[in-house]
């Protein structure tokens, strides 16, 4: 552990430094962890550890518990670190695994670029319906064998320790609902943990929002372009660009430089550098997004949505053209954000939609023409939308009249209560709420007559 020696002096330094940056607490978990640390570990304690798990921890996070501290007063006793701290050594032990006896000491199963598929083929695996419960756990205790849990991030996200193996000594952000694990990028523990102060202490990570510190490398711009440059590695090109997009904030003339990196980058990186390039400075990113709606409407609207809906305007000529030519939801649905956002009647541009062959492309066009002031112009198209084939058709047009008042919907309304005598997907709650608004229930609409 010895090697460790300088990094723990530079670490325990940088903690004071963190602690006095950090003077209103605003980095996430920090109002939990208060940046305090318990004395260290006796080496004793830490031997009878490793004896009762059969293991043998990683040297960096020896040190750690060694020579800086052993939990402190966030969460679980947890000590300063990461979202809301480390653990004590053994605490929430088992929260991987209910037999952490059995599977810390196995081999580890999981690994930095494992695929998508593969870590599906795992999950599937476990949670075949023919698993009695001992077979499942022992399933789920494979899946996260070697790993030990270090720290929480709140909900079901917590930060582990891999225990053995080529990658021994790494952490690995894990879900206990099951996404996949995603490896952070240093070489160990300790390395992780420094990157956490630089953080803190460069202002990067004061934000009470969670940061998802160490889901994408570190490093500056610099750093990042220049490993993006030198690899010949796809993923890791991405990795170079997401983490750059993770930055919170750039000096406005990296701008410049972040338009040349678009203009020259292979296609398989275009898309990743305009959505940085949106975030960081639209002014000069708005052109080339114009160029790129031709090829990806749905990246284009998206990063106006994410990073400059206050420009939503600069959209309405775009959207309009495109719009009745739009198949996919989800590209209609970030368009129909942009107009709300604009604040303009795109009743005109939102009607026809209703008749979309796609039903959920109906039912975001009725939640749209919900949202506007003049929406009692359109009831014909509200009209229509009731007697549509598709149940959650009529539940959107249902909630989307709420407020109004006008008595032309009755006829419509009684249509609907002839068409479904029991409840079927909410669509007789919503059409009291309606009625209930008018003053009138649903006896009332029964013996109504036209």
């Amino acid at each position: 552990m010895h090697q460790f020696n300088e990094q723990i002096d530079r670490i325990r330094t940088k903690l004071i430094v963190a602690k006095e940056k950090d003077k209103e607490l605003k980095a996430f978990g920090a109002s939990y962890h208060k940046y305090i640390f318990h004395k260290p570990l006796e080496e004793k304690t830490l031997l009878d550890f490793e004896t009762r798990y059969k293991i043998s921890l990683p040297a960096c996070y020896k040190a750690f518990l060694l020579h800086l501290g052993n939990g402190g007063q966030s969460h679980a006793g947890a000590a300063a670190g990461p979202f809301y701290g480390i653990y004590p050594l053994g605490g929430c032990v088992d929260e991987l695994t209910t037999e952490p006896a059995t599977y810390l000491s196995e081999p580890v199963t999981i690994y930095p670029g494992m695929t998508a598929d593969h870590w599906q083929e795992l999950i599937n695996d476990a949670e075949k319906d023919e698993r009695t419960n001992e077979e499942y756990e022992a399933a789920i205790g494979n899946i996260y064998a070697g790993i030990l849990p270090i720290g929480s991030q709140g909900c079901s996200y917590l930060h582990g320790l891999v225990l053995n193996g080529e990658h021994a000594g790494k952490v690995v952000n894990v879900d206990t609902d099951r996404q996949q694990p995603k490896f952070a990028f240093e070489d160990n523990f300790l390395d992780w943990y420094e990157r956490w102060l630089d953080e803190i202490i460069s202002g990067e990570l004061l934000t009470d929002d969670p940061s998802w510190f160490g889901y994408t490398m570190g490093g500056t711009v610099t750093v990042l372009l220049d490993k993006y440059h030198t690899t010949t590695d796809q993923l890791t090109k991405y990795e170079c660009i997401r983490a750059i997009l993770a930055i919170r904030r750039l000096d406005p003339e990296i701008g410049v430089l972040l338009e040349k990196e678009y203009l020259h980058a292979d296609a398989a990186y275009k898309r990743e550098w305009l959505q940085v390039l949106t975030k960081f400075n639209y002014p000069v990113a708005k052109p080339h997004l114009l160029t790129y709606s031709a090829t990806d409407l749905l990246a284009v609207v998206q990063f106006v949505w994410w990073y400059a809906k206050n420009k939503s305007g600069d959209w309405l000529e775009v959207i309009a053209s495109n719009l009745p030519r739009i198949t996919d939801d989800e590209t209609f649905r970030f368009c129909t954000y942009l107009l709300v956002e604009a604040k303009m009647d795109y009743g005109p541009l939102i009607a026809p939609a209703t008749n979309h062959e796609n039903e959920k492309i109906r039912v975001t066009a009725f939640y749209t023409l919900g949202k506007l002031e003049n929406k009692e112009d359109y009831l014909d198209t509200f009209i229509n939308g009731l007697n549509d084939p598709v149940n959650y058709v009529i539940h959107a047009a249902l909630q989307a009249l709420s407020g109004v008042k006008d008595k032309k919907m009755l006829p419509a309304y009684k249509k609907i209560l002839e068409r479904f005598p029991t409840e079927q997907d909410y669509i007789l709650s919503n059409l009291e709420h309606r009625l209930t608004e008018m003053g009138f229930t649903i006896r009332d609409l029964k013996n109504w007559n036209d």
